[in-house]
């Protein structure tokens, strides 16, 4: 018999596009595979379109509002598969992704994490150019977290496939967690395994562009929520390697919270500035577009940052594309700007 693989679908509010992720689950060329959807309390009709694919090997769980983790906890507990698949109800898995996956992998469990390539899109999957990048490789699992860490990089939930005891391994979803609760989450994963390796032509489509998704919420519960996830992604690290390069990529991903959360939630700033003293400083640098960087050197990269805001506020993204702008950046227009 072959292994049955769980795909695992958190749901809120996501009738715009959960039809299509159901469809890309179901119509997946290995066919032992069992689709649990936990719709979280949606106010929308996402619990009417996921019962509307009911069927012996689709399971539709309705519960009142909990939370994304709490959700994926909840699919988790039902899931019965040897092979974990992750699949947000906005994302797409072409036909053959879990089919590929198993066939370079072998097929029974051990504690090899499968990767594969992804890309976004916005509003349909023709869109998404899948473009190499440095994850696209097989890693141990130390040397891949250092490496997203320090480049900026990431590997969306879909495009992993977890055996059953690495998933048992790394424990459950910390269900305090919004913002970034993949971070803590997936580092777990990826250290409880024995290394990761990547699955070429194994494709999966991340959406993106949704105004109200999770990952755009800057509320201060949703900055205390990722500023905690930073905290214990960076100690599970730190717990296996506790070494220069590993303590710098760690420093400086607080530095970068700084840079990102100013001028919000001062106390978070300065617990992570504290983070990055202890962890021995940090050389990362803001980052920002060509306007950002001019505005940076003249003022300063926080008074640089205030007068973004404003320039977003004030209508920037209209603006952006035009000359004026440019020229209202000129070094004669922002040193008007000191005494901001």
């Amino acid at each position: 018999m072959p292994p049955l693989v769980s795909i695992l679908m958190p749901a809120y509010n996501a009738e715009l596009w959960l039809a299509d992720s159901l469809a890309s689950a179901l119509n997946q060329t290995w066919k032992n595979i069992e689709v649990i959807v936990v719709d979280d309390g949606s106010i929308d009709h996402t619990l009417a379109v996921a019962r509307q694919f009911a069927a012996p090997n689709v399971k539709i769980i309705h519960q009142t509002n909990q939370g994304q983790s709490a959700t994926e906890n909840r699919a988790l507990a039902e899931a019965q598969g040897e092979w974990i698949q992750y699949l947000d109800a906005d994302d797409l898995l072409a036909p053959d992704k879990i089919e590929r996956q198993l066939q370079q992998m072998g097929e029974q469990p051990g504690r090899i994490v499968a990767a594969g390539e992804w890309a976004r899109f916005y509003k349909s999957p023709e869109e998404a150019q899948f473009k190499p990048q440095l994850l696209w490789a097989d890693f141990q699992p130390i040397d891949w977290l250092l490496t997203a860490w320090h480049h900026h990089l990431m590997m969306h939930g879909a495009a992993w496939l977890i055996p059953r005891p690495v998933i048992e391994a790394a424990g459950k979803w910390d269900e305090r967690l919004s913002l970034i609760n993949d971070f803590d989450y997936f580092s777990r994963i990826l250290l409880a395994s024995e290394g990761v390796h990547f699955c070429w032509g194994a494709r999966s489509y991340y959406r993106s562009g949704i105004t109200n998704s999770l990952s755009k919420r800057k509320t201060a519960a949703a900055w205390q929520s990722a500023f905690l996830s930073l905290s214990k992604g960076t100690e599970n690290l730190l717990q296996h390697e506790d070494s220069p390069r590993s303590r710098q990529v760690c420093a400086n991903l607080f530095q970068r919270f700084i840079y990102e959360v100013y001028p919000d939630v001062p106390d978070l700033q300065e617990q992570a500035a504290l983070r990055v003293q202890k962890l021995g400083g940090a050389t990362e640098q803001p980052i920002g577009g060509p306007l950002f960087q001019g505005a940076t050197k003249v003022l300063g990269w926080q008074r640089a940052k205030l007068l973004q805001q404003l320039l977003y506020q004030g209508g920037y993204q209209k603006l952006a594309l035009g000359w004026k702008l440019q020229k209202f950046f000129s070094q004669h227009e922002l040193l008007k700007w000191q005494k901001f």
